[in-house]
């Protein structure tokens, strides 16, 4: 299963550990990923969608099917 947002397609990034000697060691960032269930009155079903917390706090701003449609707009779907 890949750490990527269904919304927003927020993925990993690289970085490093730098140690106190400055030894820097490859590491990754991961998302704050939550694997979250919305309803979509629209359809009249549920669906399960695995999504940032920056975009849960987007979606509780405007809405699930506002959410959806600015995202597929963006490309990022």
């Amino acid at each position: 299963m890949s750490r990527i947002c269904d919304l927003t397609g927020k993925a990993a990034m690289k970085g490093h550990h730098v140690s106190h000697s400055n030894v820097k060691t490859i590491r990754k960032f991961y998302p704050n990923l939550q694997l979250k269930k919305f309803y979509i009155p629209e359809e009249d079903r549920w669906i399960t969608l695995k999504v940032s917390t920056s975009a849960i706090k987007t979606i509780n701003k405007i809405g699930i099917t506002e959410a959806i449609n600015r995202f597929i707009k963006k490309g990022s779907i």
